[in-house]
């Protein structure tokens, strides 16, 4: 489904990707692990057009990822949860939906889109009408998840959705990643939280210092010595 070929990107001058190289299949989890630093933000916001690369070659289905400009990408099937959530704190929590469901085709599905995510996520309907912001910080990631899927997308960019939650919330937050692998979206997840991440993914690429370093079946690199003494403190 996604394929990217020796991605450099970087910032004003700084480099902080690689020849980054990597496929997600249709129906897929993968995950991108490493440290903080690594560049798994910038990989997945040259994914999401947010970010152009300076080199490299990008294609959905086939279709040049590059030669489309964000919002297109977006209509293309690729929605982005960005990291820290990012929702609409002073908009109720149907508002964010609506924003999510901002593309034509779309916009034409909102109520049945709305419906589905409702189902997905009932303790969403149940606070509809609350303010994002004033919601716990599992809510607001659950909340950034539906907003995603308002697109109806092919592919969900999850990057660090445990992030600054407590261990009790982690979980919670897993948990969704697992449901909404359930209902057969293809999930590519940045995270830092590599014990977890690993129990609900396929495949993993390890990304250091822009990078790829390794990659494989998620039970093999959970077993890796080196990453486990590297990433999982055992």
């Amino acid at each position: 489904m996604l394929e990217l070929t020796d991605i450099d990107a970087g910032y004003a001058g700084f480099q902080a990707l690689f020849g980054v190289s990597m496929q997600v299949a249709a129906g897929e989890a993968v995950a991108v692990i490493g440290a903080n630093g690594a560049g798994k933000t910038t990989l997945l916001r040259v994914i999401s057009g947010l970010l152009p690369p300076t080199s490299g070659r990008m294609a959905l289905e086939g279709r040049d990822l590059l030669a489309m400009p964000a919002h297109s990408i977006v209509a293309a099937g690729i929605a982005h949860v960005p990291e820290s959530r990012r929702l609409f704190p002073l908009l109720s929590v149907e508002e964010n939906l609506r924003m999510g469901a901002f593309i034509a085709s779309a916009r034409a599905r909102f109520s049945e889109r709305l419906e589905y995510v409702y189902g997905l996520f009932p303790r969403l309907k149940e606070r509809k009408a609350q303010l994002a912001g004033t919601l716990s910080g599992g809510e607001q990631q659950m909340c950034a998840i539906a907003r995603a899927l308002m697109s109806g997308p092919k592919l969900i960019l999850l990057d660090e959705p445990s992030m600054g939650l407590a261990p009790v919330v982690v979980s919670q937050v897993f948990d969704l990643v697992r449901r909404i692998r359930g209902e057969g979206y293809t999930v590519l997840i940045v995270e830092q939280n590599v014990r977890q991440v690993l129990k609900v993914v396929d495949r993993a690429y390890l990304l250091e210092v822009g990078r790829v370093k390794a990659q494989g079946a998620a039970a093999e690199l959970a077993a890796s010595d080196e990453i486990r003494a590297a990433y999982m403190g055992i």
